[in-house]
């Protein structure tokens, strides 16, 4: 007998469990789709699904979920016929909450401030003035209670739109500017425009002619000051890329001032592109100034700026033909003494500098177009790549790869070309020891390739900028510094990102890591 009691008991339970979860389940069904018939405007059809899902959620205790769907129901009333029903509506759910506050033994102040805010929604409707104001003064003692930024918002929202509606609409207007002043200083930009535009909604809806004229001149001077902000950054980054580039040439020009021919041909290209520079720079302070008054200032700022990066492209291919009728007029000389190769070094030089910038504006401004992705095998790439490598490394350094045998999604010439100027990097500067590439799987979609030497390291205050391009003056025939900067654009395309890794001390220790 004792064992049957037992077993009806646990049924019992079960039975419950499953019901209390169906009940959950319909709620949240009869919720979506009362939104689903909002967006579709069908207000009678979500009026009755909200409240139904009040019903339900409120059999199991969900005062939150009960409430706000409750409050939903009541402001989507269709006819003045109904209002009676709607005001029964809003004491059965304030008469709901007592209960919820009883069996919970604390306050539901947000639902009741909700389920207030309805009933004001209905006197408002009514043109009930008094009722309205009253209630007014009633949420607004609530709310003052509750810590809540969100209800201390909806607050304000709800006041000015009263004053709207029933006067004076200048108060109205001061709740907004509350809201306005407290977006502007969180730097909620979004939210500003949705406030300027309720307000010049909500006088219009009253006909006033001079509230909505005043408004709208608040919201363009609001937007003209946004333009500007944006406009004088670009205009200071133009600056500083602009600087940094006449720094670049002036020391270039400084370094080949004694080399012949190479000298005219360097000044020759040293001024076109500084006069092209000085010119662009001219054109895009005019432009900026002209913005402040635009509307659609932004969008000519972009398309200005793909024009600048063209132009330093062209210029960039403009400096090969000029190189190479250069390298001719060495080639001739009659006596090759050890000046003519030097000169011969820095064409060269100059040349892989001008392809490296126009790689560099391409990579820029392509950043949104992905590679083609295949799979390789892991550890027969990386491999591989050593074994490419194996020649440049010195004499007595080891290499070493660890890696397993792993198929992995990837676009293969492009993760090659990162890894060989990493290890060849590598293989330049670590003249003891040992050279190695790593492959980890950091997670489902994350893997990591990681290039480790005992090579003499990266000083301290050149780690900084490592993947930033033009941060240092350097002498061409040893490097333009653009290497890396490259394969960090590179890995961006790629869905992941190059690093250094500031804590490895004994070597270089470069992380790339890609979300495959």
């Amino acid at each position: 007998m004792k064992r049957k009691v037992f077993t009806f008991a646990i049924l019992l339970f079960i039975g419950i469990s499953i019901s209390a979860q169906t009940s959950s389940d319909a709620a949240l069904s009869f919720k979506t789709q009362a939104e689903e018939n909002l967006k579709q405007q069908n207000n009678v059809r979500a009026s009755s699904q909200f409240k139904r899902a009040y019903e339900l959620y409120l059999a199991k205790g969900d005062y939150p979920n009960a409430i706000w769907c409750g409050v939903q129901s009541s402001i989507l009333t269709p006819r003045e016929s109904i209002f009676k029903e709607s005001f029964d509506f809003c004491r059965e759910m304030e008469a709901a909450l007592l209960e919820g506050e009883n069996k919970l033994n604390k306050k539901l102040s947000v639902e009741r401030f909700l389920v207030m805010k309805a009933r004001l929604d209905l006197y408002s409707r009514l043109k009930m003035a008094d009722r309205s104001k009253e209630q007014l003064g009633r949420m607004e003692e609530l709310s003052n209670t509750i810590q809540n930024d969100s209800i201390k918002e909806d607050m304000l929202y709800t006041k000015a739109q009263y004053y709207f509606t029933f006067g004076p609409a200048e108060l109205g207007v001061a709740s907004y500017n509350r809201l306005i002043g407290a977006y502007k200083q969180s730097g909620d930009q979004e939210k500003v425009n949705e406030c300027y535009k309720n307000m010049i909604t909500l006088a219009e809806r009253v006909n006033n002619a001079a509230m909505v004229s005043k408004t709208y001149k608040a919201y363009i001077a609001w937007t003209d000051s946004i333009k500007a902000v944006n406009a004088d950054n670009e205009l200071i980054t133009l600056a500083q890329k602009y600087e940094t580039t006449q720094k670049s040439l002036e020391e270039r020009e400084s370094e080949l001032s004694m080399q012949g021919y190479k000298v005219i041909a360097l000044c020759t290209v040293t001024v076109v592109l500084i006069g092209a520079l000085i010119f662009l720079a001219i054109v895009m302070l005019r432009f900026m100034q002209l913005s402040r008054k635009q509307k659609k200032s932004i969008e000519i700022a972009n398309e200005h700026n793909e024009l600048k990066s063209q132009f330093i492209r062209n210029i960039s291919e403009q400096m090969e033909p000029a190189l190479n009728t250069l390298a001719e007029s060495v080639a001739q000389i009659p006596k090759q003494g050890e000046e003519t190769k030097q000169m011969q070094m820095y064409i060269e030089a100059l040349r892989h500098f001008s392809s490296n910038i126009q790689e560099l504006s391409f990579l820029e401004h392509s950043l949104t177009e992905t590679y083609k992705m295949s799979e390789v095998n892991a550890s027969v790439f990386c491999e591989n790549l050593v074994e490419k490598m194996r020649p440049l490394v010195k004499e007595g350094v080891d290499t070493g790869v660890n890696a397993p045998k792993l198929q992995v999604k990837t676009n293969p010439e492009q993760l090659e070309r990162i890894l060989t100027h990493l290890l060849k990097n590598a293989a330049f500067y670590t003249t003891e020891g040992k050279i190695s590439l790593e492959f980890k799987k950091r997670g489902a979609h994350t893997v990591q390739y990681i290039v480790t030497d005992t090579g003499e390291g990266i000083p301290v205050e050149l780690q900084a900028n490592l993947f930033k391009p033009f941060t240092e003056i350097k002498d061409l025939t040893q490097g333009d510094g653009l290497g890396l900067p490259i394969c960090s654009l590179i890995a961006t395309k790629m869905n992941g990102k190059l690093t250094l890794d500031t804590t490895y001390t004994k070597g270089s220790r470069f992380v790339l890591e890609l979300h495959v």
